[in-house]
């Protein structure tokens, strides 16, 4: 019986995913017509772009415009029924507003669309019916598929707001390469938690020029010594001429124990050390320093000149993993 009971429940899991995948090849494959039109039109806009809805579109408007927000299109949320109680008043000419509807006659949103069609504010409709109301008050008519519901009733919105969700982040990304967004933006807009320290630059965490351990080759070790010390990060780095050509670690001290402080820096150092760039992630020069079982890289510049020294402990003290 639970065996039978299990296909079952795998079935109609399947068959759900079978129905969106459905949808959502529809959608790709009928691109709504204006919708690079409205990335033009996002793009020369000196405002922000609105998101509203109502119901189970309220919440996928939501997660559309967080993530627009986040990937460099001033982005703001409002609720279809808020709008008619003061929250109109959050969009201002110059804004462009999403309405997203997919039966397009949901009554609630009239007050948004005659506000919008009052101050000339441009609206572009996602909904899956053409005649709506909706529709013939955009701007720019995104109009998705009427795919099938995934709901074996067909009611529930299930594909739909799969196929509106897919939209939005179409859009979004668009409007990424349109704007040129990189990683180094995207870190701007997300500094916080394990994202934040998965984009931090080895810059960010670096002990900077003047906390440098550097010495230079006819450096006495006992001196090398007292700079290692002083300086707290376990390595010493030696330069000539203001280049690197060097790195004195714990490990190397303990393989040089005899004699060590009748010796010059040169004498013990390691040559060509693994460096990186001030420029690199954290979490790559973590991934270096586990491979090579290594607790300390040198920062250099284009020229070889050290700029900063990278410890273990400070990538771990941030919290990149």
């Amino acid at each position: 019986m639970l065996a039978k009971q299990r296909t079952g429940i795998d079935a109609a899991a399947r068959r759900v995913l079978d129905v969106e995948i459905r949808g959502l090849s529809q959608l790709a494959t009928e691109l709504p017509v204006d919708f690079t039109p409205f990335i033009e039109a996002v793009l020369e806009s000196k405002g922000r772009l609105i998101i509203s809805g109502i119901g189970k579109s309220a919440h996928i408007g939501s997660k559309i415009s967080a993530t627009l927000a986040s990937t460099g299109t001033p982005s703001l949320f409002v609720h279809a029924t808020e709008a008619s109680h003061g929250d109109l008043g959050m969009i201002v000419p110059g804004d462009i507003c999403i309405v997203i509807s997919n039966s397009g006659q949901t009554r609630e949103l009239q007050d948004l669309v005659g506000y919008c069609k009052r101050f000339a504010i441009p609206i572009a409709g996602i909904s899956s019916n053409p005649e709506s109301v909706l529709m013939r008050a955009s701007t720019y008519q995104l109009l998705i598929p009427k795919a099938e519901e995934a709901c074996p009733i067909g009611m529930a919105p299930t594909t739909s707001t799969t196929i509106t969700l897919a939209l939005g982040d179409a859009i979004a990304v668009a409007l990424m390469e349109q704007r040129g967004f990189t990683a180094d933006h995207f870190k701007d807009f997300h500094p916080g938690g394990k994202l934040g320290m998965q984009l931090a630059t080895v810059g960010d965490l670096m002990h900077s020029a003047e906390d440098l351990p550097l010495v230079d080759g006819e450096t006495d070790m006992q001196d090398v010594l007292l700079v290692m010390t002083s300086r707290g990060l376990g390595a010493a780095l030696v330069t000539k001429e203001k280049t690197l050509v060097g790195i004195i670690t714990d490990g190397d001290l303990r393989r040089h124990m005899d004699n060590l402080l009748s010796k010059k820096a040169a004498d013990i150092a390691s040559g060509t050390p693994l460096t990186v760039s001030a420029k690199d992630f954290a979490a790559e020069s973590l991934s270096i320093m586990n491979a090579r079982k290594i607790n300390v890289l040198a920062v250099v510049d284009d020229e070889n000149r050290p700029v900063g020294m990278l410890h273990m402990h400070d990538l771990l003290r941030a919290g990149v993993s």
